[in-house]
C-alpha cells in the first residue's frame, strides 16, 4: 500500500538487446536471410512497482515481433525462483516491431520452409541471451526501487488507420503512465498505442524499433534522464497509415520514405506524451495486484488427413503448414484441438485496471470492453505474454481473411478459431476484475 502522501516504491531498468552478429529477423516470410546490420539498437525495460512488503509486480517491455508462451512463462519461473514473485505479478510486452530477431519457436512457420540449420542455431543463440536479458533487466528494476509517485492519463494518436476496411474502427486512445521521484523529477513513461510496427515492411533487412523504438528514442531525448516504454494495444488490425500510402520508385527511395515516415510516427507519439505530461494527471495511490487466468480457446474442425495430404500435393501457401500437420500424425502425435490463452490484469484499487491480452488481438476487443467497464479506469493492452496466432472477434471471424484465419499457415495452429472465442475472452476478463469496474 501506498502511504498517505501517495509513496509508492519503483525501480526502472534497460538493457540492451541488439545482437553483436547477424541473425535471421521474424515479421515477414519472405524474408529469408540473416540480417544486414543494425538502423537502429534495439532494449527490453522493466518496471517494478510497490515494496517488498506489498509483492511488487514486475513489467518486461521487449523491442520483438513477439515471445513465445513456454518462454515467458520460463522468465516469470527463474524470476519467481529468486523473488518470489507471482506468475500475477509479472507481464512481459512486445512492440512487435517486424525488424527484430527470430526467437526459437515464435510463429514457427513463418518462412513456410524449414530454416537451415546454421540459422536456427543462431536464433537459439539469441533466445537464450534474451531470456537472459529479460530476467536481468527484471531483477535491476526490482533492485533500483526507490520512493515514487504514480500518475496516468489518457491521450490520442491519429496515424493507426484500420487495414481490413476503409474508415473501419480503431483505437486511437493513448494511455501513459507517469513516474516521479518524490521531488517531482520525472523518471520514467510508459505508453500505450494500438498499432501495427510494420512502417518499415518487409524490403529491408536491418534490426529496428520501428515507430515504437523511435518514439521511445524521441521522448528520451526530448526528456533527458527519463526512461521510455512502449507497449501496444488492440491494433492486430490496424496498420500505421504511411504503410497504406503509395511509395516512390526505387527500392532505397522507399525505404528512405518508410524510415521517414517510422521517425515521424514516433515523434508524434513523443510530442503527445510531453503535451499530456502538462495536463494534470490522476494519481494513482494504490500498489497494483495481479490476477491470471488461462482460458481454452477452441479451433473450427480440423483437417482429415486426406485433405491435408490434397493440400500437400497441391503445393501454393498451405502446402508447408499441411506437410508439419500430417508429419506430426505420422509420429503417432495429437493434433492440437484449442489454444489455451494467457490473460491478465493488475488492478490499482479502484483506480485502475489494467488488462493484458495475449498475441494480436482486433480492435473489437478493447472497443468492447471500454464499453462494458468503465473506460475512464481502463487501460487494455495486447502483444503481452505469448504470441500464437491472431486473435480474431466474432466480426472479424465471420468476415475471414488473414486476420480472421489465414495467418494461421504461419503460428502453426492446424486451422481457424471456432466460433465463440471472443466471448470467452471477455468473459475471463470480467472475471478478472471485480464488479466495481463495470459500467
Amino acid at each position: 500500500m501506498a502511504d498517505r502522501n501517495n509513496i509508492i516504491q519503483v525501480g526502472v531498468a534497460e538493457v540492451d538487446i541488439t545482437p553483436d552478429y547477424p541473425v535471421r529477423l521474424s515479421g515477414y516470410g519472405s524474408r529469408r536471410t540473416e540480417s544486414d546490420g543494425i538502423i537502429q539498437r534495439i532494449w527490453a525495460k522493466a518496471l517494478a512497482i510497490g515494496s517488498d512488503a506489498d509483492e511488487p509486480v514486475v513489467l518486461v517491455t521487449v523491442e520483438n515481433c513477439g515471445l513465445p508462451d513456454e518462454l515467458t512463462e520460463e522468465v516469470s519461473d527463474r524470476i519467481k525462483e529468486k523473488t518470489g514473485i507471482s506468475r500475477a505479478h509479472f507481464v512481459a510486452c512486445f512492440t512487435h516491431t517486424h525488424s527484430a530477431p527470430c526467437l526459437t519457436n515464435a510463429a514457427p512457420f513463418l518462412f513456410s520452409s524449414d530454416i537451415p540449420p546454421a540459422h536456427q542455431e543462431t536464433i537459439d543463440r539469441y533466445t537464450a541471451q534474451f531470456k537472459d536479458w529479460m530476467e536481468a533487466v527484471a531483477l535491476e528494476a526490482l533492485a533500483n526501487r526507490e520512493p515514487s509517485r504514480l500518475g496516468w492519463s489518457i491521450g490520442e494518436l491519429g496515424f493507426a488507420k484500420n487495414r481490413r476496411t476503409e474508415g473501419g474502427p480503431v483505437d486511437h486512445s493513448l494511455p501513459c503512465m507517469q513516474i516521479t521521484s518524490v521531488d517531482g523529477t520525472l523518471r520514467a513513461v510508459w505508453a500505450s498505442y494500438a498499432c501495427h510496427c510494420t512502417t518499415l515492411a518487409g524490403t529491408d533487412n536491418h534490426i529496428c524499433g520501428d515507430w515504437a523504438g523511435f518514439a521511445q528514442e524521441a521522448i528520451q531525448e526530448a526528456l533527458p534522464g527519463v526512461t521510455a516504454l512502449i507497449s501496444i494495444g488492440c491494433g492486430a488490425d490496424a496498420n500505421p497509415e504511411s504503410r497504406m500510402m503509395p511509395m516512390p520508385d526505387g527500392e532505397e527511395e522507399v525505404f528512405s520514405t518508410r524510415l521517414a515516415y517510422a521517425k515521424a510516427h514516433g515523434e508524434a507519439l513523443s510530442q503527445e506524451i510531453q503535451q499530456m505530461l502538462e495536463r494534470d494527471a490522476k494519481r494513482i495511490s494504490k500498489v497494483p495486484t495481479g490476477a491470471f487466468e488461462r482460458v481454452n480457446l477452441p479451433f473450427d474442425t480440423l483437417p482429415t488427413r486426406e485433405e491435408w495430404e490434397k493440400r500437400v500435393a497441391e503445393g501454393g501457401s498451405d502446402a508447408y503448414h499441411a506437410q508439419k500437420h500430417l508429419e506430426r500424425l505420422q509420429k503417432g502425435e495429437t493434433i492440437q484441438t484449442e489454444l489455451s490463452y494467457p490473460v491478465q490484469a493488475w488492478r490499482f484499487g479502484e483506480e485502475l485496471a489494467i488488462v493484458f491480452l495475449a498475441s494480436e488481438v482486433v480492435v473489437d476487443y478493447s472497443l468492447r470492453l471500454k464499453q462494458e467497464l468503465d473506460a475512464e479506469r481502463l487501460w487494455v493492452g495486447a502483444y503481452s505474454n505469448a504470441f500464437p496466432c491472431y486473435i480474431p472477434s466474432e466480426r472479424v471471424l465471420a468476415e475471414g481473411g488473414y486476420e480472421g484465419g489465414g495467418a494461421m499457415l504461419y503460428f502453426g495452429p492446424p486451422t481457424r478459431f471456432a466460433q465463440g472465442i471472443e466471448q470467452l475472452v471477455i468473459d475471463t476478463v470480467h472475471r478478472l476484475l471485480p464488479t466495481t469496474y463495470r459500467q
